[in-house]
């Protein structure tokens, strides 16, 4: 995919690519955090560095390293990953018009690149699924310099935490950095009231059920949002229909 003439030589890679740079450091930040706890908890440098290259989900990593290092069952570790990372469930439903017209092996590689802000810095650059192949093509290209980015950023700084981990306090505080990116996109995105109340509905459910286990808080704020949100939608008038 990123390797094609026609990807990377598109002016969209170059966008893909000048979007997502300023958020790098961020996303880099979060990766060195992730591969110095990951160490720390008493996983081999090997066991880390296939955990970052195959799993590729900083949060997913981070909520099962406490439980792959305390022995729990094979079960509760997947089902703490599946909760905390639900929100893909999301985001692979959102970007089907998007893909669908590719190949099954090339959208494979875009649900392994796929991440919480290339995912939304790309729907904020394409709000509506190209249907002509000039611009399936350009989506295309900014995915590929999107994903690019994201992905070196996260994979160099992540190894790098793998093998200077003993050299960097884990009281850093580095994943606040990712934290800080995410809060900056969401932000940006929150343009209109409905979004708003949304973000504050999600926040604050989160918060109140934070002693759900395995996660569960963040998914329940996520089905709470959607469910207020959408019962106001449809109480609310149709602002296309002129009275």
């Amino acid at each position: 995919m990123f390797f094609l003439p026609s990807v990377y030589r598109h002016p969209e890679f170059r966008n893909g690519v000048r979007d997502m740079a300023p958020l790098a450091p961020g996303i880099g930040a979060w990766g060195l955090m992730t591969g110095v706890a990951m160490v720390k908890s008493g996983m081999s440098v090997v066991e880390a560095l296939a955990m970052t290259l195959f799993v590729y989900a900083g949060s997913s990593q981070l909520a099962a390293i406490p439980l792959i290092v305390a022995g729990a069952p094979i079960w509760v570790i997947l089902a703490t990953g599946f909760c905390v990372n639900l929100r893909f469930v999301v985001f692979s439903l959102h970007l089907r018009p998007y893909l669908m017209h590719m190949p099954r092996w090339r959208r494979l590689v875009n649900g392994y690149f796929t991440a919480d802000l290339s995912y939304a810095m790309f729907t904020r650059r394409f709000a509506e699924p190209p249907l002509d192949p000039a611009g399936r093509q350009a989506q295309q290209a900014y995915l590929a310099g999107n994903y690019g980015i994201t992905w070196a950023a996260w994979m160099g700084l992540s190894v790098a935490g793998i093998v200077l981990a003993n050299l960097i306090p884990a009281n850093w505080g580095l994943g606040f950095a990712g934290v800080l990116c995410l809060v900056g996109i969401l932000c940006s995105l929150a343009n209109t009231r409905m979004r708003m109340l949304s973000a504050a509905l999600a926040g604050a459910s989160a918060v109140a059920l934070y002693s759900l286990p395995l996660k569960l808080n963040i998914v329940a704020a996520i089905a709470i949002a959607v469910a207020a949100c959408y019962l106001l939608e449809k109480r609310l008038p149709d602002p296309a229909v002129s009275p």
